[in-house]
């Protein structure tokens, strides 16, 4: 790791259509080799399958409230003290809980075969909003793992 200082933070811009900075993360989570175009193609499109599920409501309000129920609040971190690997329970920033449901609704909604991404992406989203399916249980995994470690949270620094 550098000793240097750390990186500025540069501001996200929102995006074009819903003018939300967290839309625009997510279209970014989805890009694949520079082709933004497709990305959005892909986000706008669950976003519309999402407004017919939610009987007309905003898909913004969905994706905001699955983001509050996927979001995780501790993690561990592997830590090396005295020749031995500890796994150290630590609170998230809430960039990081962020990125990491954007990245967890985005790799799982990959995972479903048969669809295409902009409905996969559209039902994953739509199961966190309802509490349930697989990012919420990704969520409920991460918390389990902190929770039996909570006995190593000394070691953290």
């Amino acid at each position: 790791m550098s000793r240097r200082r750390q990186a500025d933070r540069r501001p996200t811009h929102p995006d074009s259509r819903y003018n939300s900075p967290v839309v625009s993360r997510l279209i970014n989570t989805i890009m694949w080799r520079g082709k933004k175009s497709t990305a959005q193609k892909i986000v706008y499109g669950a976003f519309a399958l999402l407004s017919e599920k939610a009987n007309k409501g905003d898909p913004l309000e969905v994706l905001t409230r699955a983001l509050e129920n996927v979001k995780p609040r501790v993690e561990v971190k592997s830590r090396r003290v005295g020749g031995a690997t500890y796994q150290i329970p630590v609170e998230v920033t809430s960039e990081r809980q962020i990125a990491l449901a954007l990245r967890w609704f985005v790799r799982l909604a990959d995972g479903r075969k048969g669809v295409s991404l902009s409905r996969a992406l559209a039902d994953e989203i739509f199961d966190a909003f309802n509490g349930q399916g697989a990012a919420v249980k990704k969520r409920e995994d991460v918390h389990k793992m902190a929770q039996a470690n909570r006995a190593f949270a000394h070691l953290r620094w």
